[in-house]
């Protein structure tokens, strides 16, 4: 182990030089700018922080990171040199709680995602010496490969004593929020969360009627926040202990409001699926009534329309997929008029244009769209309540 860290420090010294060197100049030095502001004043812990990002994680023009051009670049490397950087490529970011000091290491707790890691640091035991036990570190964690399960502290760290635990588990709430994918690095949680999405999905058909629906904006706002509402109050009464307690706060006001872009528009869609979740689509009733009707193909605005499902990244292929399953009989007429290819049949070519459309969605495996924070999280919540 102490070899590997003592490799790890090495190669880590020459990545950030690399990093560093001219060649990737236009694309750090904007990133350090935009932290910096318009009084261009950072701080050390802060810029450490970004390159260490832009190392491990920031895509460039080609779809690699610095660490792939280093391991590329770089003939002398061992295997086991490149299986380590490489596998830099997939840090953890997160709220740790240290559950205790073992040796040269640490053992921390993911309050996003519930799973514990035994972290080193390139620096030491010293590197450790003003942290306590119970106490919290935000950092970013790489792994050591051929280490069983061993990590390495990577950029900057920030530590937190037990009594801020309020506002660290606020913090890891709303990461786990931003970032669900943070939380679904635990197996656990990805099932926990497709069980809470199947729960909810089905309260939402039972109290709103059915998986899709059409309103105008003011009305799916209405119905989502009674729906909301009444989820919540149903979550309280299966809690008598919470129930007598002073009124929940929030529990009388308003919980969603529709972006801008959804608001403005003439109707709203919304589809809880089984798989893509709760999601909300703008124009969707000018959608359905394009395939309804496929004569409207010829209208300016219902070619835009699809064009913009088909285009967008914000929008998956639940929509045309849903579109196509209600109109089988006219979903040949609609796409052959907007591609202008006289033979298409969606059911030869559908799934390869969305495929080629939306290459992002079939890149990953599904995730559920209800994150499931950990339980450590969920007590340190719980108490800053209390």
């Amino acid at each position: 182990m102490a070899d590997l860290i003592e490799r790890s420090a090495e190669l880590k010294g020459r990545l950030v030089v690399f990093a560093q060197s001219a060649r990737f100049d236009r694309w750090l030095t904007p990133l350090l700018l935009e932290a910096a502001g318009p009084e261009r004043q950072l701080d050390e812990g802060e810029a450490i922080r970004i390159t260490d990002h832009f190392i491990l994680r920031y895509r460039l023009p080609d779809g690699s990171t610095v660490v792939d051009r280093f391991v590329d670049g770089r003939k002398d490397l061992t295997a086991a040199d490149r299986e380590l950087l490489l596998g830099w490529r997939d840090p953890v970011e997160g709220v740790f709680e240290i559950r205790r000091k073992d040796g040269d290491a640490v053992v921390l707790l993911d309050l996003v995602s519930d799973l514990e890691y035994r972290t080193y640091s390139n620096a030491g035991r010293a590197a450790f010496r003003g942290v306590s036990e119970g106490g919290f570190l935000h950092a970013c964690l790489v792994p050591v490969q051929s280490a069983g399960g061993a990590w390495l502290v990577s950029g900057a760290m920030s530590y937190h004593p037990g009594s801020s635990a309020t506002d660290v588990a606020q913090a890891a709430l709303a990461l786990a929020t931003s970032r669900p994918e943070l939380v679904f690095r635990n197996p656990r949680k990805i099932e926990q969360g497709w069980q809470q999405m199947r729960e909810d999905r089905a309260a939402f058909v039972e109290f709103c009627g059915g998986d899709e629906l059409v309103l105008p904006p003011a009305e799916a706002e209405d119905l989502l926040n009674a729906y909301y509402r009444h989820r919540q109050q149903a979550t309280v009464a299966a809690q008598p202990s919470r129930a007598r307690r002073k009124r929940l706060p929030g529990l009388d006001l308003p919980f969603f409001e529709l972006p801008s872009e959804l608001a403005d528009s003439e109707t709203v869609g919304l589809i809880y699926d089984q798989v893509d979740g709760l999601n909300f689509y703008a124009d969707y009733g000018m959608l359905r009534d394009l395939f309804a009707e496929p004569a409207l193909t010829d209208r300016g605005r219902h070619q835009d329309l699809l064009r913009t499902y088909l285009r967008e990244e914000s929008i998956t292929p639940l929509p045309i997929h849903r579109l196509v399953a209600a109109h089988p009989e006219t979903a040949d007429a609609v796409f052959r008029k907007l591609l202008r290819k006289p033979g298409f049949a969606w059911s030869e070519h559908g799934e390869t244009l969305l495929r080629r459309r939306k290459p992002w969605y079939y890149a990953s495996a599904p995730r559920p769209g209800v994150s499931v924070i950990g339980d450590r999280l969920s007590e340190l919540l719980s108490a800053g309540r209390r």
